[in-house]
């Protein structure tokens, strides 16, 4: 079967989990209270805001009260599109002031530049809002891979385990369901995938998940350790 286009996670796929909870989730916690406190009033932060206060039922309460909320999210790693949208917005200044650089497992950025010399559109979609994928793969350990991707998907597209969300990335892009292969290490991102039409990977690393993911665990989705292995 023809893969014509690759749609790939981050988180657990293309780069460690712990570089998002150890480096990017405590930068974005300890940044919020100042970052709202400089920027809460500028319209594209405060379309954030008040719809943290709309969630909370709380439209009148004080930008104190939003941040609490926001940490304790980020605490919960709750895939709120409004943390997303402002974790973004605070790590932007770490990739640009050079706090960091995005984490990518050593042959990520190698097999990506080739499926894209091999005409293999790719595209990102992550529970991360589009402009920190963006970032991301701007400011990797491999250098500035943003070129290679043709398209990103975030949490707006809807939920990573909605098999609609698929069925509309595949519409977005023009691209039958059944030519697109997908990667995640979430099983049930794949189930949600599949039931969409999509080709699936399981991404079953190491470092991420010491206890290899096989049999039942896979739910019948192709699994592989690395990159390398994956035959489009």
């Amino acid at each position: 079967m023809t893969t014509r286009a690759i749609l790939t996670d981050i988180e657990g796929t293309t780069s460690s989990i712990s570089f998002v909870k150890d480096v990017l989730f405590p930068y974005a916690r300890a940044a919020l209270p100042g970052f709202v406190r400089a920027h809460g009033q500028q319209p594209e932060v405060r379309r954030w805001l008040d719809a943290v206060a709309t969630e909370i039922a709380a439209s009148a309460c004080q930008d104190e009260v939003i941040v609490e909320t926001l940490q304790g999210w980020i605490d919960q790693d709750r895939k709120h599109t409004a943390l997303k949208a402002l974790q973004g917005m605070i790590w932007e200044a770490g990739y640009r002031n050079g706090d960091y650089t995005a984490h990518l497992y050593p042959e990520v950025a190698a097999v990506l530049r080739g499926w894209h010399a091999a005409g293999i559109p790719l595209y990102v979609y992550s529970s991360g809002s589009v402009p920190a994928q963006k970032l991301f793969f701007g400011y990797s350990d491999a250098g500035d891979l943003s070129g290679l991707f043709s398209g990103h998907f975030d949490t707006q597209t809807g939920g990573k385990r909605e098999a609609g969300s698929y069925a509309r990335i595949a519409a977005a892009i023009g691209v039958a369901a059944h030519d697109i292969l997908f990667l995640s290490d979430i099983v049930e991102e794949l189930d949600a995938a599949r039931e969409a039409g999509l080709r699936t990977v399981l991404l079953d690393r190491r470092d991420d998940y010491p206890m290899p993911r096989t049999g039942d665990a896979t739910h019948g989705h192709a699994r592989v350790e690395t990159f390398e292995q994956i035959v489009p």
